[in-house]
């Protein structure tokens, strides 16, 4: 057995042990931890999963678009700091910094913040030029802030956290747990169970439920006290609570490309996801002083605020493998059957007075 599956054989020893806390120990155990290893996941070959920044600069292009709005709705602070927590190989800071023009792109301050060792790693060597001119920093996990003007971005982080599935069977809830398998234990009342019920539209159904992720509330109040004004914009796996409880939504494995929902094996050598719910996720950040909020598909968001017809016009000079490329990545970030219904994307604004974006 691996370091995680004895460790877990002992924590079973005194009984069944709660999905999230194996999905904790599996992702964030300080030794053996996939997201502790010396070793990305990310990319093709030889890797467990790819993201929208394996295909193409063009997410990156988009956010910079984005940001831009951003920073002139603010009145253009100088700087306009961007921090992206979970920040992985910093390549959307690298694409949105290579994007960024003119007044704007003199202002632009970005900040990498990732405890993952080989994030950071690749995240040196993908920033370098802007962590040399000082327009991007790698920040600790750990390291305070000064409240800032600018944006919080994410790509993939909230799927990340520990999640606990709930499923109703009729005339309880139960939640998943693992004891010599994976088993369904009864449950008590208790707020995931509360909002689950609530959130289900024509009531509740055998089979019903989704992942109750516990640290949200946590993360999001530590992220929005750092947002002294600006643009809060997240792009994840996901739904509203409504559909994810219809779903009855469990957990993702990935390993080697493959997906599939055993959760409970290879602990700490593939990577485990849960559905965001982004219904809770914005009514967090309006909790936190946060407007405006509102989610799109990633396809929509990307036909509403990519610059598309520069994108076209400038296409026209590159070589035919290149716009081909360009092509391609655009198809992939917006089409249904690909990333395009796949993930979600979440704004929200603090102490930007109405909108006119």
């Amino acid at each position: 057995m691996n370091p995680l599956e004895t460790l877990v054989a002992s924590h079973l020893a005194a009984g069944p042990m709660p999905a999230a806390e194996v999905m904790e120990l599996a992702l964030y155990h300080p030794e053996a931890g996939y997201y502790r290893r010396s070793q990305g996941p990310w990319g093709f070959q030889g890797a467990d999963y790819y993201t929208a920044l394996d295909l193409g600069p063009l997410l990156g292009e988009a956010m910079a678009c984005r940001l831009g709005q951003a920073w002139e709705r603010l009145g253009r602070p100088d700087p306009f700091v961007v921090l992206e927590p979970g920040a992985g190989r910093g390549w959307l800071g690298r694409d949105l910094l290579q994007a960024a023009v003119g007044p704007f792109a003199q202002a632009l301050r970005y900040l990498h913040r990732d405890d993952n060792p080989a994030a950071a790693a690749a995240a040196r060597e993908a920033l370098a030029p802007f962590l040399a001119s000082g327009q991007a920093r790698l920040v600790a996990q750990d390291e305070p802030l000064e409240p800032f003007r600018g944006a919080i971005i994410s790509n993939e982080l909230f799927d990340a956290l520990p999640a606990q599935p709930w499923r109703w069977d009729g005339g309880r809830w139960s939640y998943e747990a693992l004891a010599t398998g994976p088993v369904w234990l009864p449950g008590e009342p208790c707020e995931a169970t509360a909002w689950f019920t609530a959130q289900a539209e024509g009531g509740l159904e055998s089979g019903d439920g989704a992942p109750w992720c516990e640290a949200l509330p946590a993360l999001v109040q530590d992220l929005a006290a750092t947002l002294e004004a600006g643009l809060f914009l997240t792009i994840d796996y996901g739904d509203t609570a409504a559909r994810l409880v219809d779903k009855g939504a469990d957990l993702r494995r990935f390993r080697g490309h493959e997906v599939d929902g055993k959760w409970w094996e290879d602990l700490g050598g593939s990577d485990l996801t849960a559905d965001v719910d982004f219904t809770r996720l914005a009514l967090l950040l309006e909790r936190e002083g946060l407007a405006e909020t509102s989610h799109l598909s990633l396809g929509r968001w990307i036909r509403t605020h990519a610059p598309l017809a520069r994108w076209e016009t400038e296409w026209q000079s590159l070589d035919a493998a290149a716009r081909l490329g360009r092509m391609e990545n655009l198809l992939q970030l917006t089409l249904p059957t690909l990333m395009g219904d796949r993930f979600r994307v979440l704004e929200a604004w603090c102490g930007c007075g109405e909108s006119q974006l």
